[in-house]
């Protein structure tokens, strides 16, 4: 079970169908929604997920970095400098 907000709790289940084929079940307690889902579809909606995360994650880094660029951090000019007087012979 995952808790969104206070009240709202999306839970994940395996079923069996009438059949005996395994279901995965996505239901959204407050709103009543579930989602029916075949173990292929499932896995597709959680490669989504992911992929959709590891955007999210680098987008913020980008704006982590740009943001610590405008603060003053070191330029890349400066970086090299550094880099240059490091191993200078």
């Amino acid at each position: 079970m995952i808790e969104l907000e206070p009240g709202n709790t999306l839970e994940i289940n395996l079923k069996e169908d009438s059949q005996g084929r395994d279901r995965v079940m996505l239901a959204l307690q407050a709103q009543g929604c579930v989602l029916d889902l075949t173990p292929h579809q499932a896995r597709v909606l959680a490669t989504e997920l992911i992929m959709a995360v590891n955007r999210a994650e680098v987008r913020s880094n980008l704006r982590h970095s740009q943001n610590n660029m405008v603060r003053g951090g070191p330029s890349a000019e400066q970086k090299r400098g550094l880099f240059h007087q490091a191993f200078a012979k």
